[in-house]
């Protein structure tokens, strides 16, 4: 049974994603704050509770992952303030830079060599904003171009091996990522896309021949919307 890591499981995307690898037979690691064994009524599923935007816990987590013979790393966790970059908490920058950008490359470091041995796969859920600019979004886009730059490269880098790397762009999704922030998704479903939509892209691209590789996968609602919360 292949064994993969998933960040971010414990809710939205990353928790969409951890359910169907599992209803897809894969031993899951579930990483995040505050995801437990009551997440997921798996055998398969095993938690690692971890502040992934703190560098300490990233790294324990790194040397503890280090000694498992991991198939597929999955980086979903994430957050993002938009707001006037001078308005920007300086610690806020420190930790969305560091979630959204550092602990992925500092994961997929620690775990590259078993993900080319074993022929695997590195996808990284980025965002829309790595593919464009939007006002307001500086640090949080600056921190997607950077993951979608470095799944690039990585790219590139590993193709003699039998890792496939794919970087998946979703628009707005529906998902607590937004319960701290002035804005949500549409209320109406064909402007806005589902966590479910995601964890499709993530079968269809595990369920392809090897061999053949999605390397940047964006995913946009078919009409545009966004409600202003009151």
């Amino acid at each position: 049974m292949k064994k993969v890591v998933v960040t971010g499981a414990s809710s939205g995307i990353g928790k969409e994603i951890t359910h169907r690898l599992l209803s897809l037979g894969y031993s899951v690691i579930g990483i995040s704050r505050s995801v437990s064994l009551e997440c997921f009524n798996d055998e398969n599923f095993r938690p690692i509770q971890a502040d992934l935007s703190k560098e300490n816990e990233t790294k324990v987590v790194c040397e503890e992952l280090k000694k498992e013979d991991i198939s597929i790393l999955i980086n979903a966790a994430g957050f993002g303030r938009f707001e006037p970059h001078e308005e920007l908490n300086a610690q806020t920058i420190i930790e969305m830079t560091f979630l959204n950008l550092t602990a992925p490359m500092l994961l997929t470091n620690a775990l590259l060599r078993d993900l080319k041995k074993n022929d695997g796969y590195l996808i990284n859920i980025n965002s829309i904003e790595a593919v464009r600019a939007s006002k307001f979004s500086a640090v949080y886009s600056a921190t997607k171009s950077g993951l979608k730059a470095f799944s690039d490269s990585l790219f590139e880098e590993t193709r003699k091996s039998g890792l496939s790397i794919s970087n998946i762009n979703p628009d707005m999704t529906q998902s607590p990522f937004y319960d701290d922030l002035r804005f949500e998704t549409s209320k109406k479903d064909d402007e806005k896309l589902f966590a479910s939509d995601i964890a499709d892209a993530v079968e269809h691209i595990l369920g392809m021949r090897k061999g053949a590789v999605v390397s940047d996968y964006t995913i946009r609602s078919l009409k545009f919307g966004i409600a202003k919360k009151r």
